[in-house]
Order: structure tokens, then C-alpha cells, then sequence
């Protein structure tokens, strides 16, 4: 408790401050605020006086992940070609583009996760060409991946799939035993618009795990049926190792967690393990419990494939080619701007100029970031981008929808599958022409 107000007369104690009048303080905080307003003004007036040129990008990165986005990459593209960057970052991006495209009034450049629905955009003629913004060795075709002789994306940030996550001190013995317990995986289906898609990763994984890249490619292509015993069998493994349509409390929980929340689950001691992209290693709970990870294939029954991973990525395309837009294309090519990108730990370059420097992690990077650094580097391994994220649109929709129902009630897999090969099959979709980097 403070003490009262002593008289006028009363002397501070020695080493005490002042507080100062509360006028003096009111007339501080209007003087402050006024400052702030002037140098907002100050500084839109200088753009305008100086006609500073915009450029609007649209992406799905917001509160921390935007402000590591700004820093690293937005702020210093600024500076050098002094070309202002609206940015909006939302996790509902699809529905912003879509929305935006519809009305007429597109984001100059978009980054956006999955190549099915940029070469939708490319067949709509809603994309440009950035083969000539690009530098011709920096990225393989499964990531800038020609269409129709012309490139219109490439990645801005990549992360790895197939791998399982695990406290440290976890013996193998009890990473095997956990693997064979559905209540040991903590798995979280809800996105908002885009829940389902951590049981399509799953789904997709294991088909590449037990398969091999040439039966995925096909599947991911559209051109194997969602009926073929190998993607039933993908999926029936997916139900046994998880639980689908076990104790009710077990599922239920998976169906009512957000994908970002399910690593809590750990902390809860509720789980062991979790099946997630590298980019969840930066949550808290996997940073407390010093977080491993295991290649997926040593977990997943029946896996035979060796060295086969999948990936995923945040890819940049050009809308409108405008100087401004172009310039900003040709940056976020750049090995630099790779580079100030994957130096937070926040993701992973897959620029092949960043091969000295794993992907830009320093010597001083935490080991589990350089290993899987050098792993998407790795000439030698075979990596398959996300097979629902480079799948129509509609396709992967539908896909989310029927890993959620198959994990509520497994027993309607036959119709599930009938249904996503008539999808398969219909008019007008776009496939990308590949996926693995070799398969």
C-alpha cells in the first residue's frame, strides 16, 4: 500500500523520486501523443511528396510469425529500394485471394502454401510469369514448377513433414511402444476454414512412407484412383495408429483441438509424440521439453521407402506486373532475402545458393534446425511436396472434410474414397505435372 500525501512542508526521504505534478504529467502525455501523430504525418507526407511507390502483399503470417516476416524481409526491402510494402497477413488467405480476385482487385504479389491452387490461378490467367525474376539454379522443379512453359511461383520458405516429434530423453523403446498407443499422439484437427489438413498430412505421409514417391506422384497427380488398395491401405493404417472411431474422449479431443494447440497436450502430459511439420518445433511446449525428432518412416507400419520426405512450402507469386511488384518478386528470390528469412529459426530456405550455410542456419543454430536444414539440401534424398496442398483446390477441400469424418467414423471409408475419386475425375480441374523431385 502507498502512503498518503504527505503536507507541503513534508520533506522527500533521501534516494526518494519525486513524483511529479499531476498537470505536469497530463500535459506530458498530450505533448507525447501529439509527437506521435505528427511523425505519422510527417511520414506519410514524405512518401507522398516523394511519391513513394507501393506494392500490396498478401500472405498467411500474422502476430509473432508477421513481426519476424516484417523484420527480416519486409523492413529491409524497404530501405534499400525505398518502395512502400502493404502487407496483410491472414490465416484465411484462400478465402482473402479468392474474395480479392472475384471483386477485381487482387494483392499485387500473394504467398500462398499450396501449388494446386496457384495453377488454378494460372489457368484463370490471374498469374504472372517470374522465370526471368529468378535465378535459373536456385530452386528444383518440384518447387518452382514449370506449367505450361512458364514458371509463376517459387518458395519463399519451406519446412519438412515427415518426421515425429518427441521429448528429449525419450528411449527408442518408449518412442516404439508410444507409436503403437493411439492416446500418445498428440494430434489437433481444427484450423477454422481449413480444419482436417494435420490428417491429410498424416494420410499423405504414410502413402509416401509405405509406397514409395512414384505411387505418390501418381495419387498427387491425379492420376491414380483414391480406390487403389495402397491409399486404403494409407488410410487404414492412419485410423489404427490414431484411434479413428475409438474411445470417444480420444476422439473427441483430436477433433477439438487446433492443430497449434495439440503440442499443449504435451504439457498436459496427455501425449507423447506428435506427427507435425518442423515449423512446430518453435512452440513452446516442444521448446520445454527440448523437442527430437524421428523420420516419420521409423514409426509408420509397413513403411519401406528410405530417405523420402514430405515438404511443404510458402510460394510467392506475381499478380500484377508492376515495377514495384517485380522488384519485390526479384527480392524475395534473392539469396538474401532467403537467407534473413531462415536466419530466425523461423523456417527453412531451399534456395540452392544457401547450400554453404544449410539453408542460412549458423554454426550456432540449434542442432535439430541444421540437421533438418541440411536434410531439405540434400541432394540425395528424395522430397515430395504436400500432396493435398499441390492437389485442385476442391480436391483438397474435400480431402480435409473426409480425414475429419474417416476419424469420426472410419466405417464409412469405402464411401469416403468413392466420393474423392468422382472429384478426381471431374471437368476442368488443373494438376500440377509434379510433385517429388524425382521419383
Amino acid at each position: 500500500m502507498s502512503a498518503p500525501d504527505s503536507g507541503p512542508g513534508t520533506a522527500a526521504a533521501p534516494g526518494a523520486r519525486r513524483r511529479p505534478p499531476r498537470r505536469l504529467t497530463r500535459t506530458a502525455v498530450v505533448l507525447a501523443s501529439c509527437l506521435a501523430v505528427l511523425v505519422a504525418a510527417v511520414v506519410v507526407a514524405v512518401r507522398a511528396l516523394r511519391q513513394e511507390p507501393t506494392v500490396t502483399l498478401l500472405a498467411n503470417w500474422t502476430g509473432g510469425d508477421e513481426q519476424i516476416f516484417r523484420r527480416t524481409v519486409i523492413d529491409p526491402f524497404e530501405r534499400k529500394y525505398h518502395i512502400h510494402v502493404d502487407y496483410q497477413g491472414s490465416s484465411a488467405e484462400s478465402q482473402v485471394l479468392s474474395a480479392d480476385v472475384e471483386s477485381g482487385t487482387p494483392p499485387d504479389v500473394a504467398v500462398l502454401t499450396g501449388p494446386g491452387e496457384l495453377a488454378a490461378y494460372a489457368g484463370q490467367k490471374q498469374l504472372q510469369p517470374v522465370e526471368d525474376l529468378i535465378s535459373e539454379d536456385a530452386f528444383s522443379a518440384s518447387w518452382a514448377t514449370p506449367l505450361n512453359g512458364h514458371v509463376y511461383w517459387f518458395p519463399l520458405k519451406a519446412d519438412l513433414k515427415s518426421i515425429v516429434w518427441y521429448p528429449a530423453g525419450t528411449s527408442g523403446q518408449r518412442l516404439k511402444q508410444a507409436a503403437g498407443r493411439p492416446d500418445q499422439w498428440c494430434l489437433g484437427m481444427g484450423s477454422g476454414a481449413t480444419s482436417g489438413w494435420p490428417g491429410t498430412d498424416w494420410i499423405e505421409d504414410i502413402l509416401l512412407q509405405q509406397s514409395g514417391p512414384r505411387t505418390y506422384e501418381r495419387w498427387a497427380r491425379g492420376k491414380l484412383s483414391w480406390r487403389d488398395a495402397r491409399v486404403e491401405r494409407a488410410w487404414t493404417t492412419w485410423g489404427h495408429m490414431v484411434g479413428a472411431g475409438g474411445p470417444r474422449a480420444l476422439v473427441l479431443r483430436a477433433l477439438r483441438t487446433e492443430y497449434q494447440n495439440a503440442s499443449g497436450l504435451l504439457t498436459r502430459k496427455q501425449c507423447t509424440l506428435e506427427h507435425q511439420a518442423s515449423f512446430i518445433r518453435n512452440r513452446t511446449a516442444w521448446q520445454d521439453a527440448d523437442g527430437r525428432y524421428v523420420p516419420s518412416g521409423r514409426l509408420i507400419p509397413g513403411a519401406t521407402a528410405h530417405d523420402t520426405w514430405e515438404v511443404s512450402g510458402d510460394l510467392a507469386a506475381l499478380l500484377h506486373s508492376t515495377p514495384a511488384a517485380r522488384k519485390l518478386i526479384r527480392y524475395l528470390a534473392s539469396a538474401e532475402a532467403q537467407r534473413n528469412w531462415s536466419a530466425g529459426e523461423s523456417g527453412f530456405s531451399v534456395d540452392s545458393r544457401a547450400r554453404t550455410t544449410a539453408g542460412g542456419a549458423s554454426a550456432s543454430a540449434a542442432a535439430w534446425y541444421r540437421s533438418l536444414a541440411a536434410t531439405l539440401l540434400d541432394d540425395r534424398a528424395v522430397h515430395c511436396f504436400d500432396a493435398s496442398d499441390a492437389m485442385p483446390p476442391s480436391v483438397r477441400d474435400a480431402f480435409a472434410e473426409a480425414a475429419i469424418e474417416f476419424l469420426a467414423h472410419p466405417g464409412r471409408l469405402d464411401d469416403l474414397l468413392a466420393g474423392l475419386d468422382t472429384l478426381r475425375g471431374a471437368h476442368g480441374l488443373t494438376w500440377v505435372p509434379s510433385v517429388c523431385d524425382r521419383s
